[in-house]
């Protein structure tokens, strides 16, 4: 059966996914948990397709956050083969379907060969523009954020909470923010903000990831756990979101005509 029309996505949306419930996936057939990241793995591949076919601009992935240092050893030992198998396998698919693949997060923790393995999806992808493909891999927002506030020591500061002042210019000052967070998470260049940030696996919250970008971002949770999730269900986010109004702390138009007329 063909699938219906989705409603009209704007250009270049910027979806992020917090791919959750590979591991209680596997548990739950009592299947070692290293199976339901393999499963995961070809989750990734559909739902990064799927993206592209809708014209998202720019899909995030939280992939490994920085509390997951956390977990058994083992499990993390096979979670870097895995990536690094992954990248291997998913470098050609992403130029044959012009997506540029890039990681943001820390890399003075990683395996060398992850590493290794980064740098060269990196720049083989670099020129790719129909999509930007974003890997979330050691990451923590809040560790981020204080890189960021590091590296802008020097800018102006506000004399009552000794933090850097938004206050001289303030669109400037978030310019220059978001630029300092980029260069902490070794982001490529500016990502726009997030509009739409899924979760899979019954969990409501954003555990760390990307609390600057999601300012504004409208949040769909669903109980599927993220090997099962298909593109049926990211179409019906998608859907779900273009439907919703977003307003930036404006009021709606019917509101203000309301209240010009009364």
């Amino acid at each position: 059966m063909p699938q219906s029309p989705l409603p009209q996505v704007p250009p270049g949306l910027h979806v992020a996914i917090i791919m959750d419930g590979n591991g209680r996936w596997a548990e739950a057939r009592r299947w070692p948990r290293n199976t339901g990241h393999v499963a995961g793995a070809a989750t990734v591949r559909r739902i990064v397709e799927s993206a592209r076919r809708q014209g998202v601009g720019t899909l995030t992935l939280y992939a490994f956050s920085a509390d997951n240092w956390k977990r058994p050893s083992a499990e993390i030992s096979a979670l870097w083969t895995l990536f690094r198998q992954h990248l291997a396998s998913e470098t050609p698919r992403c130029l044959a379907n012009g997506i540029r693949l890039s990681v943001i997060g820390r890399r003075d923790r990683l395996p060398r060969e992850v590493l290794e393995a980064i740098e060269a999806a990196e720049e083989a992808t670099r020129a790719m523009h129909d999509m930007h493909l974003r890997l979330a891999i050691d990451y923590s927002a809040r560790e981020a954020i204080v890189a960021a506030v590091e590296r802008l020591r020097g800018d102006p500061v506000d004399a009552r909470t000794g933090a850097p002042s938004l206050r001289v210019d303030r669109g400037r000052s978030v310019e220059r923010f978001t630029a300092a967070l980029g260069e902490a998470i070794h982001a490529p260049g500016p990502a726009p903000a997030v509009d739409l940030l899924i979760r899979t696996g019954g969990e409501q919250r954003l555990s760390d990831f990307l609390l600057w970008e999601c300012a504004y971002a409208e949040l769909w949770f669903t109980e599927t756990m993220w090997p099962d999730f298909a593109e049926a269900e990211f179409r019906q986010a998608l859907a779900d979101f273009a439907r919703r109004e977003r307003r930036f702390g404006r009021i709606a138009p019917d509101q203000g005509k309301a209240a010009a007329g009364n």
